[in-house]
């Protein structure tokens, strides 16, 4: 057994470093474990003068480290267990996008691969899909390629995304996010980067109990915030936060929490303490540009503290301020309504669900609104016994009509659209293309005629430009919806989820509960858009040819 040795004091140099890691302290939480200065020295030396930038500005150039890099990292393999060991066993990397945690990653990655001197190591980098889990090779690879140091010692294999060591027999590999492919492991090293996108703890477990055959296994999360939510990322953070605080005494844990202040979330100050790389790989302007974004878009502000500040936000991305739709509450004259031009959006439901009808006349200026709902009256009771969702209250106010039974009857929705189409002069109604084969569907085409009934997608093709379109209209007050509270509700429901783009549509799976008045008003505006549109003057006769 290794005699036990005296903890050599930390430099100020390096006691001022570990002031960089937010909340937490190394030297306090050392208990039994030893300061290697010359083992943090090596990684930092190591990282500096091997690795290379891959992409960007700085691609060819030297991977310089930040003094807040230098800290996690220079801790992270600095410290020692008394038989020489790596005293941390787990690392989470709590930081915003763009502060650099993947290229990090990378380097450490290859540290390991080439230094540690164990035969037979094996490391993997993982992810909830395989392009995630590859963003990590792709800069492990590109230093690699750029550097003999590097080529000569590894051999990177393109195909199968793995880099193999084979003087020690030791590999890296990208691995798929399938957790029951994974027993068996005997991994050295774990990257599980944006841990926040796990669909569940199942992969994490498994390659956590793929390193207990090692000497020193080390496992990194590299991740953002994830939504309030259970989830193995708030599992993590909750521990790691524990730890930071010594709420939890776990000695081989390293929390590196970025997290920003949500009372001052709109305070440069802030952005950069929760932002160590701001102004290095992450642009203020860049900060700036998508605080504005935020600001004037209520649908992105959860978006831009989640991802650009750390903060875990309640929701998914809210759509639609609740303030701004109570603006269009004023009651509607239903009776001069009639013989109105309007089109429809039916959001149908399973058989035993809500189905939600939106019609939408059009007004020199926005829509007036008007819903119907229609739900099996066995739903509407264990709704209200199981969830505490007033179905019955809705019912009673004439927002809802409850169906006999306990599956939706759609002949009796059939007849009551009959009616309305006959009340009002509906130009056409949307129907969702998955459900344009469904009986009632089919039932409507013989009553209304099939160029009336429009099969509509529910992907960012069709619902983009509507959801655009309602935000503006709901923000502006021109939207008259005479303050339905069943579909208040179901707007303080909306989640909307973006793509790459920036575009916008609902996403009834992160919902908090239904949506379909929602989604039906969204199909009906889509229309109502394209009927405008068709109808409007040439933009040639509206404001003449322009030349260039």
């Amino acid at each position: 057994m290794p005699q036990k040795k005296r903890n050599p004091e930390v430099s100020a140099l390096w006691c001022k470093l570990f002031k960089l890691l937010p909340g937490y302290d190394p030297i306090k939480t050392s208990e039994d474990c030893l300061w290697d200065i010359k083992a943090a020295d090596t990684v930092i030396d190591w990282i500096e003068h091997i690795c290379l930038h891959v992409k960007g500005e700085k691609g060819g150039e030297p991977f310089l480290l930040e003094p807040w890099q230098k800290a996690a990292v220079g801790a992270l393999f600095g410290w020692k267990r008394p038989d020489g060991t790596r005293r941390y066993r787990e690392m989470f990397f709590y930081v915003p996008r763009k502060n650099g945690k993947t290229v990090l990653a990378a380097t450490i990655a290859l540290f390991v691969l080439t230094m540690d001197n164990e035969r037979g190591m094996e490391i993997y980098s993982a992810a909830a899909d395989h392009a995630q889990a590859s963003l990590v090779y792709a800069h492990a690879a590109g230093m690699v390629a750029q550097k003999e140091a590097l080529s000569q010692r590894l051999k990177v294999y393109k195909t199968t995304k793995t880099i193999v060591a084979e003087n020690t027999f030791s590999s890296y590999k990208v691995i798929s996010a399938e957790a029951n492919t994974k027993h068996g492991f005997n991994s050295q090293l774990v990257i599980v980067d944006e841990t926040h996108a796990q669909p569940d703890r199942e992969l994490v477990d498994v390659l956590t109990t793929s390193t207990g055959a090692r000497r020193q296994p080390l496992i990194l999360h590299t991740t953002t915030s994830d939504f309030d939510r259970p989830s193995i990322c708030n599992e993590k953070l909750d521990y790691a936060e524990k730890v930071r605080d010594g709420i939890i005494k776990d000695k081989a844990f390293l929390p590196i929490l970025y997290i920003a202040d949500e009372e001052r979330w709109q305070d440069e100050k802030e952005w950069k303490r929760c932002n160590p790389n701001l102004g290095v790989s992450k642009s203020l302007d860049y900060m700036r540009r998508e605080f504005q974004r935020a600001m004037e878009t209520p649908a992105y502000e959860n978006t831009f503290k989640r991802l650009e500040l750390n903060i875990k936000t309640r929701v998914a991305t809210k759509w639609l301020d609740l303030g701004a739709w109570d603006k269009g509450a004023e009651p509607i004259d239903v009776e001069a309504l009639r013989g109105r031009t309007c089109y429809g959006g039916l959001d149908l439901g399973s058989t035993s669900d809500l189905t939600s009808l939106c019609l939408l006349f059009p007004e020199e200026v926005g829509y007036q609104a008007l819903w119907y709902h229609w739900c099996p009256k066995d739903t509407a009771h264990r709704r209200k016994n199981r969830d505490r969702v007033d179905y019955l209250q809705w019912a009673a106010e004439n927002l809802i009509e409850l169906t006999p039974g306990n599956e939706t009857d759609y002949r009796l929705i059939r007849n009551r659209i009959q009616a309305i189409a006959d009340r009002y002069g509906m130009i056409e109604i949307a129907v969702d293309r998955l459900f344009q084969g469904a009986q009632l569907c089919q039932d409507l085409v013989d009553d209304m005629g099939e160029d009336h009934v429009i099969p509509f997608g529910m992907g960012y093709y069709s619902m983009a430009a509507p959801t655009q379109e309602l935000e503006r209209l709901v923000n502006r007050g021109e939207l008259q919806h005479g303050g339905n509270a069943l579909v208040r509700w179901m707007v303080s429901n909306t989640i909307v989820r973006e793509d790459p783009a920036g575009n916008l549509k609902p996403d009834k799976s992160k919902s908090a509960e239904k949506i379909d008045g929602v989604v039906s008003c969204l199909m009906a505006l889509g229309r109502a858009m394209i009927g405008a549109q068709a109808a409007g003057p040439s933009v040639y006769e509206t404001r003449g040819l322009r030349t260039v």
